[in-house]
């Protein structure tokens, strides 16, 4: 027999995060509070109607609008963030954690913070047991990034520093560091100094020109098995009678560029085999 899902996991509880999400688009993502209200152009939701529900259920606002109530994926957490600068993309972070592995318990660096939609999978993806170091030099944008994370719970597993990353990073020997910043090649150095020997370095890069600068860098620096990719997504119309691609889909939004920090050079042991190798 399958093991049992213990009841409070399947019902809605206080302090649980949840999405509401009602006809025309209207998604909320919001943390359940006792004796709050809900305030949206579709009438007001009262939390004690949404808590001891079933995940899935539907809701009635005062005047009658319907809702769903639905965990939400860190796809929503990320789309929905507040931001004033550009964020990357679910189908970029994805890949991003998958390459640098990032789990539980793992010490983590990025620069810069931005709004905190990479600051959000890091600090989900390493748990209580993690920590994520996120550096930015603009106090104004880790403000920012501080609201993002404190609204879904996150902040609790990030440290924030604001510092020019020329200046080095304070920790050592972290699993993992990843530079959002437009001249990456200029901060290697800064880099190999905080991972650990053999951790994971990743960048991502909107041009072309930026990521031969990054390429150059690298390798000057002993990094190996060196990486180059981006990632495009489509989706489909879910109409099984008509179903085919959507009209649009997501192209490039960057090059993500992904190494490894080696104590010795090998440059022919430390190539990267093209993906017809592996």
């Amino acid at each position: 027999m399958g093991q049992q899902v213990p009841q409070d996991e399947m019902t809605i509880n206080e302090g649980d995060l949840i999405e509401l999400i009602g006809r025309g688009n209207l998604h909320q993502i919001l943390k359940i509070q006792p004796d709050d209200e809900i305030h949206t152009h579709k009438g007001v939701v009262r939390t004690n109607d949404i808590i001891g529900k079933l995940w899935g259920s539907i809701i009635q606002s005062h005047n009658g609008n319907q809702f769903y109530i639905v965990q939400p994926a860190l796809t929503d957490l990320i789309k929905n963030l507040p931001r004033n600068t550009q964020i990357l993309y679910p189908k970029d972070v994805g890949f991003v954690l998958l390459n640098l592995a990032i789990g539980p318990g793992k010490r983590v660096i990025e620069a810069g913070t931005g709004s905190g939609a990479l600051t959000t999978a890091l600090a989900y993806a390493v748990g209580l047991s993690g920590r994520v170091y996120s550096y930015d030099n603009r106090e104004d944008l880790q403000r920012t990034a501080i609201k993002n994370l404190d609204r879904v719970g996150l902040n609790d597993q990030v440290d924030y520093h604001v510092r020019n990353i020329e200046e080095g990073f304070i920790e050592r020997n972290v699993d993992a560091l990843f530079l959002d910043v437009p001249n990456a090649y200029d901060y290697l150095e800064q880099a190999r100094a905080a991972l650990k020997p053999g951790g994971f370095f990743g960048s991502l890069l909107p041009t072309m020109n930026q990521v031969t600068l990054l390429l150059d860098s690298l390798k000057k620096n002993t990094f190996g098995f060196i990486e180059v990719c981006e990632i495009m997504i489509r989706y489909y119309r879910i109409d099984a009678n008509r179903f085919r691609p959507s009209d649009r889909m997501v192209g490039h939004t960057g090059f993500l560029i992904f190494a490894r920090p080696l104590a010795q050079h090998d440059p022919e042991l430390a190539e990267t085999p093209e993906p017809d190798d592996i």
